[in-house]
């Protein structure tokens, strides 16, 4: 009935992605990972110490036998650093899978330009790039044309639980995208995962609504059934949306008083 979920030739079971950030400690980062189901996890490759080698890191606690890595370059303010990071990062984890973070200031929102220069250059060099952006549908368009394998589009701001509030744009993106759009940052619960996938969605990026949950484990699992039951809809096909009410039970027939 349904398909697998694939980036640039590569399928998989899971359309929950998950990152690694935020966790309160590194057992509750196991345990909602494993508990999500997910198989592709996103590391910040800034965030590494790699000046000791000897030091036990976030990509020491996964089997990559098990999982996909999708380093990212969280942290970059500029195209240059993030090209820069792209290329730690393959030398680090030996993937040329990228997840492409340009963000130059507090307030946590994507640069639209620094991105695409910088997603040019990856794609030029060889890179499987999936570029976080604002819900822009004519970028999105312009980074899948650059050949780009994703576009990861905005729910709402990173971190801030607020749900989808471009439901509108992201409808868009997804009409037009000839490539997985993959529903990006702002997510708390399972339910706007399951929106996002209802819409059309390829997939779902989750990191703070399960990292900071009271149970991570626990919404890791919430997550997982979530998307399911989104990609489930999907493929049942929902009913219009109408703006008068319609009786659900036959007018014919009906029993009179006498």
């Amino acid at each position: 009935m349904d398909q697998a979920f694939e980036i640039a030739g590569k399928k998989f079971g899971s359309r929950l992605m998950v990152g690694t950030g935020r966790h309160r400690n590194m057992e509750e980062m196991v345990a909602s990972i494993e508990a999500s189901g997910a198989e592709i996890i996103t590391v910040a490759i800034r965030r590494l110490n790699l000046d000791d080698p000897t030091e036990k890191n976030i990509l020491d606690y996964f089997d990559w036998s098990r999982y996909t890595v999708l380093p990212n370059t969280a942290g970059c303010k500029t195209a240059e650093e993030a090209v820069f990071t792209a290329h730690l990062a393959r030398e680090v984890t030996g993937s040329n899978w990228i997840k492409l973070e340009v963000i130059p200031d507090t307030r946590l929102l994507p640069d639209p330009v620094g991105t695409f220069e910088a997603a040019k250059q990856l794609v030029d060099e060889g890179y499987v790039v999936l570029p976080y952006i604002h819900a822009d549908p004519v970028l999105a368009d312009r980074l899948e044309a650059i050949g780009c394998a994703t576009v990861m589009p905005l729910g709402s701001a990173i971190g801030t639980g607020q749900g989808i509030q471009t439901i509108d744009e992201i409808r868009l993106i997804i009409e037009r995208a000839g490539v997985p759009v993959i529903v990006d940052a702002g997510l708390g619960v399972p339910s706007e995962a399951a929106q996002a996938i209802e819409e059309g969605a390829s997939a779902v990026l989750i990191n703070t609504g399960i990292a900071q949950a009271e149970n991570p484990a626990l919404m890791g699992e919430a997550f997982k059934l979530g998307v399911e039951a989104g990609r489930k809809a999907f493929l049942a096909g929902r009913i219009g949306r109408k703006t008068a009410a319609t009786p659900s039970s036959p007018a014919a027939g009906v029993a009179t008083g006498s």
